[in-house]
């Protein structure tokens, strides 16, 4: 069975659906009517607060990566003093505001055979756990759940709990018939 647009921004986006995280990146096959589908949803989700782009396009696989945003959310997170600095420190240019920062990032996962470390940042990652990370080369890491962890291991296992019990939900009552408009906090 084909899973449509819909049904992987409940699997795979439930968290920032519900408000709890700025953003989501997944991986899925290029099919036909896709890109039409992601315009249709982002006129829909549009007035939620939602973005949804395709950052990356593969022609070779036949895959896009497709980021989900709270757009707003990403721009407080984008303009902290802290996060600036760093992506400066990660060759950004950071002058043009969030749609150039983007465009940053989609050349670097186009250009780059791994993700860009800097990518958790974009996903509502604690800046001191992008850090860790970079810093320990992945290793070390306190606890794993959506992320490596390099701080408070419970803390971050509470939201990653959290956020398993929002997709669970999610998935649950979308099966149910509850479309993902109903679905959707408004920021």
């Amino acid at each position: 069975m084909d899973r449509t647009l819909e049904d992987l921004l409940v699997e795979l986006c439930a968290p920032t659906l519900a408000g709890m995280k700025p953003a989501n990146l997944f991986r899925c096959e290029e099919t036909p009517g896709l890109f039409h589908s992601i315009r249709e949803w982002n006129e829909r989700l549009y007035h939620n607060g939602l973005r949804i782009r395709v950052m990356k396009r593969c022609r070779k696989t036949h895959t896009c990566l497709i980021y989900v945003c709270r757009w707003d959310w990403i721009q407080r997170v984008l303009a902290q003093k802290q996060v600036n600095a760093f992506l400066m420190a990660e060759q950004y240019d950071v002058s043009g505001g969030i749609e150039t920062i983007l465009c940053q990032l989609a050349r670097r996962l186009c250009v780059q055979q791994d993700f860009p470390h800097e990518i958790g940042i974009f996903l509502g990652y604690p800046l001191r756990d992008v850090i860790g990370f970079i810093e320990n080369n992945g290793q070390n890491y306190s606890c794993c759940g959506h992320w490596k962890c390099y701080g408070d291991a419970e803390e971050a296992q509470k939201t990653f709990d959290s956020y398993r019990r929002c997709t669970a939900c999610y998935k649950r009552l979308h099966a149910q018939g509850i479309p993902l408009e109903k679905l959707v906090t408004v920021a």
